[in-house]
Formats: structure tokens, C-alpha cells, sequence
């Protein structure tokens, strides 16, 4: 969700925001969408544009903006229809950033970043890109975009209290009742401030969006790396827009049959490994945390504080900030926490659960940084916005069951063997209050030549995502991180083994003969 560095802060919000819509019912028929092609008349307009490059700074107190422009970056915007059946309607501006090849003798073409979500950023990303593609970096005109409605592009919000619809039931009906009316007002509230734009914030057109780009970029093919939702977004392309890749890396990947309301359910195991190997490595550091002895006793305190929030809110913090967080929220901070297996994040998710403990016992607690950072992602409108792109994406790529009954059902199946993360992953959500998404899910008929990354611990989207999808693209080579619970692998976990094995296929084009593996340690 949010963490201390750029870098981890996007990996970790990605699986979350996969996860936000549960169960998935097939759509009515839609009217067709007009395939983008450069000589299609109706949309030259946007292919032929000038794209205006200048400064990434909007003003001079944008950090971010400065920081590019000291590394070489300029940014510029991008024109293009909101409704693509509709070219000569409204028009919205997607935001790119781009640092040119240095190596212009040897340059490759342009590659393409996506960062996950729906709704994560990666205009701030071709900087750090450069630097973990080694030499290959110099080779790339390196280009990072804000999807439609996030960021810095034309922007959505919907007004909403919180920056997350991902919750769990909590133990009762009563929980789940409430969840059933705050989900019902999330995507109320969307509605009533952006239905004539809600129809049109989809996957399908984001990645039309990038094949402007790709016009803009004059580029005949375009290279892609794309983080968790980004793996998604990266295979949608490459079904509407067959033979207009180069170089493709889709790094902790998604079974796209399965994208939307149901994924985070098939995550649901790795989570609860992920939460026991916490626990191993958390009771060698009771003298720290105070959690237990013993991998049973850290889950058995665990599942203590959980209980604790179900009869009345723990107040974590004191004024002038503090938080009071029950049964539906307490999971979410440890799927938040879990995304990663390193000693920095471990060590977050158990300073965060001892204050849990002390709030369960009546104690004072108090707020690090970090965690008063998740709470107000979670719990306050101040990621109204991220929320707002977040559910629209989801929702607006594939149906969901309506019927309040039909979740309830699946969360009392799921007690049994997963009563931490089941009742959240079977949760109800926005989706099944959404309007009926105008077009159907993409459907994997084309094969394409990318490599895919994946961890086997992978607790937001499960390796056996990556295995699915490198099926459907039988041409595809699968680069697999064995020991790991790790959502995003490549620059991000510093595995010596998976970065080269990368960048020499960036640097090459050539894919392996056959699929690769590393080990959890850097090789």
C-alpha cells in the first residue's frame, strides 16, 4: 500500500488494488470499439499530434517534477478520446514522461512503463528504470505514462472517504451488513460525480491509449514493462494490437481470465504462508515485538487482536491523530504488510502489530510514519482519487454477482480455511453495485514473444497466474523466483539472478531456450 521508498510504495499497492472486486458474472453484448490504426482517418488526429516536451516541474514546489528534470526527463501530454467510438467528442490528456537514449548508435526504441494499480503511476519511474536495465538503460528512449484518470492525467475522483474499497466481512452479519452499505455508497458516490465518464475508465481503453503513444513516439513497435496490474494491461495489448510489440517483461503476472472482481481468492493461500513465515521470523524477534516465542503464538496473538477489534474498535495513535480500526480492517493492514518477505517490511508489519496488541490490552499505542501513512490511505479520503480509478478500472472491465447474498454465502465457505484472509477476499464490493461494463473481457487468442516473472510466494498475484499465462502464450518464456514471498521482483528485490536475466533479454531481444529459475538469494 504505502511504503517508505518509490520503488516499494508501487509494488506494494498493486496486488491491493487487484483485489478490490469479488466474483464475475459474463456481460451483455456491447457496441463495437473502433481498432486504432495509423491510417484509420477517424484517428490520425491523435496518431499525427506534436507532442509539446518541456519541463516535468508544474510549478516550484513539485518535488517530483523538479527531481526528473535534474535527471534529463521531459514531460509532455497526450491527447485522446475519452469514448474511442466517439473520436470527435470529448477529449481527455494522458500524461508521459520520457529520458532519451544516450546511446543513440546502438538505441533500441522506446519502451513503455506501467507501474500496476489500476491507478499507480510511473511518470516518476524512467529514472530508476535506467539505472536497473545497466547497460541496456542507455539504449532505451525510456517512457513513463500516468494511465488514463491517474496521476497527473486528466483526473478522476469520485469524493470518496476512504482510498480502498478492499475490506474484510469481519466475523458477524452485522459487519457484513455494514460493508454491504459502505460499498453501495462508494459506488453511489462515483456515480453521482462521474457517470458519463465511469464507462470509458477500462483497461481495453488504456491500452488503446498506449498505442497513441506509440503513434506519438513514432515508433513502428514498442517495447513494455509492466508490474502486476501493468501484466494485465500489457496482455490486453497485445490482443487488440497483435505485432506492435518488441521487447515485453510482465512482471508478477495475472491469469487474465481471471482479472477483476475474483483475483485476490486465488491468493488467498499464498497470504496465509506469507502470514506463518512472518510469524517464524517475527517469535526469533520477540525480545522486539512482543508477538510470542513461537510461530503458534504470533498467530494466536494475531488472531487475539482481530477478535479484540470485532467486540469493540482499537484506537491506535493519540491526538492529534489516531485511528480506530475493527474486524474488517485489522486484515487488510496484514495483506498490506505481507507483500513483501524482507527484513524491512517484516519489520514493519510486527512494530505495527505490537501497537495493535497494546490498543487489544487498553494501552497506549503510538503512529510510526509508515503506519500512520497506510491508515490514512485506508481509512481517510486523502487517496480519494487512487480509490476512485481503483474501483472504476476493475469494475468497469468485468461484472460482478449483485446479489448481497451471494457473497455472504462465500464468506462463510471460506471461514474454514482461511478465517483471516478468506471473509476479505470474499468480501463484497463496489462491483456489484456498478453499472453493466460496456464491453466484454478481453479474450488471449494471439500468441506474442515476452518474458514473464513471477514468485512462487507471490502473495497478491499468485505464481500459478504466471503459470496460466505463459499457456496462453505458448511463445512466452517463464522466468520463475523460487523461495520468495515477493508481489514485483525485478529492481525492486535486488535479486542479482532475476535483474540480469532481465536486462539481457532487454539488451538482446533474444528470450532464453527455455524457461528460467532463480533462487530467493542474488546470484
Amino acid at each position: 500500500m504505502i511504503t517508505s521508498s518509490p520503488a516499494v510504495r508501487r509494488t506494494s499497492a498493486v496486488g491491493l488494488a487487484l483485489a478490490a472486486c469479488l466474483g464475475a458474472v459474463p456481460t451483455a453484448a456491447a457496441a463495437p470499439v473502433p481498432t486504432m490504426s495509423k491510417s484509420g482517418a477517424r484517428l490520425d488526429r491523435y496518431y499525427d499530434q506534436r507532442l509539446g516536451w518541456g519541463s516535468c516541474a508544474k510549478d516550484p514546489g513539485d518535488t517530483m517534477g523538479r527531481d526528473l528534470d535534474k535527471a534529463g526527463v521531459q514531460c509532455a501530454d497526450v491527447t485522446v478520446p475519452l469514448d474511442y467510438a466517439d473520436p470527435r467528442g470529448r477529449t481527455i490528456t494522458v500524461a508521459i514522461s520520457r529520458l532519451k537514449a544516450t546511446d543513440t548508435r546502438h538505441r533500441i526504441g522506446s519502451i513503455l512503463l506501467n507501474n500496476g494499480g489500476p491507478g499507480g503511476t510511473a511518470l516518476e519511474s524512467p529514472p530508476e528504470f535506467h539505472a536497473w536495465m545497466k547497460k541496456a538503460g542507455p539504449r532505451y528512449d525510456i517512457v513513463g505514462f500516468d494511465p488514463r484518470f491517474v496521476g497527473r492525467s486528466t483526473p478522476l475522483d469520485c469524493g470518496l472517504p476512504v482510498g480502498t474499497d478492499l475490506f474484510s466481512a469481519g466475523h458477524s452479519r452485522a459487519s457484513f451488513e455494514r460493508q454491504v452499505a459502505r460499498q453501495k455508497d462508494l459506488a453511489d458516490k462515483c456515480r453521482a460525480t462521474n457517470a458519463s465518464v465511469l464507462p470509458h475508465v477500462t483497461t481495453r481503453n488504456t491500452a488503446r491509449d498506449m498505442d497513441v503513444i506509440r503513434g506519438t513516439l513514432d515508433e513502428k513497435k514498442i517495447s513494455y514493462f509492466g508490474y502486476s496490474y501493468g501484466t494485465y494491461l500489457g496482455t490486453v495489448y497485445t490482443q487488440m494490437f497483435p505485432g506492435r510489440t518488441d521487447r515485453m517483461v510482465l512482471d508478477g503476472a495475472i491469469d487474465p481470465r481471471k482479472f477483476g472482481p475474483q483475483l485476490l481468492k486465488d491468493a488467498v493461500g499464498e497470504n496465509e504462508q506469507a502470514l506463518a513465515d512472518w510469524a517464524t521470523w517475527t517469535a526469533a524477534r520477540n525480545d522486539a515485538y512482543g508477538l510470542g516465542r513461537t510461530r503458534a503464538q504470533v498467530l494466536a496473538t494475531t488472531d487475539l487482536v482481530i477478535r479484540a477489534s470485532a467486540r469493540s474498535p482499537l484506537t491506535v495513535g493519540t491526538a492529534p491523530e489516531s485511528f480506530q480500526l475493527d474486524d474488517t480492517q485489522i486484515p487488510l493492514i496484514l495483506v498490506a504488510g505481507l507483500d513483501s518477505d524482507t527484513e524491512t517490511s517484516r519489520a514493519a508489519l510486527g512494530e505495527q502489530m505490537s501497537e495493535l496488541k497494546k490498543a487489544a490490552a487498553g494501552q497506549p499505542t503510538r503512529l510510526s510514519p509508515q503506519f500512520a501513512a497506510i491508515l490514512r490511505f485506508t481509512m481517510t479520503a486523502e487517496q480519494s482519487h487512487h480509490g476512485s480509478v481503483q474501483s472504476a478500472v476493475i469494475c468497469g472491465d468485468r461484472a460482478a454477482p449483485r446479489d448481497p447474498e451471494f457473497y455472504w454465502r462465500d464468506i462463510e465457505r471460506s471461514r474454514a480455511a482461511s478465517p483471516r484472509f478468506g471473509p476479505l477476499a470474499s468480501n463484497i464490493n463496489p462491483c456489484a453495485f456498478w453499472d453493466r461494463p460496456r464491453e466484454e473481457p478481453t479474450e488471449v487468442k494471439h500468441d506474442a514473444k515476452l518474458l514473464i516473472v513471477s514468485a512462487t510466494g507471490d502473495p497478491r498475484t499468485p505464481h500459478t497466474g504466471a503459470v496460466a499465462l505463459h499457456g496462453l502464450l505458448p511463445s512466452s518464456k517463464l522466468l520463475t523466483l523460487r523461495g520468495a514471498n515477493r508481489h514485483a521482483v525485478y529492481g525492486v528485490y535486488e535479486n542479482g539472478c532475476v535483474d540480469n536475466k532481465v536486462n539481457r533479454y532487454l539488451a538482446t531481444g533474444k528470450l532464453p531456450v527455455n524457461d528460467q529459475t532463480c533462487s530467493k538469494q542474488a546470484e
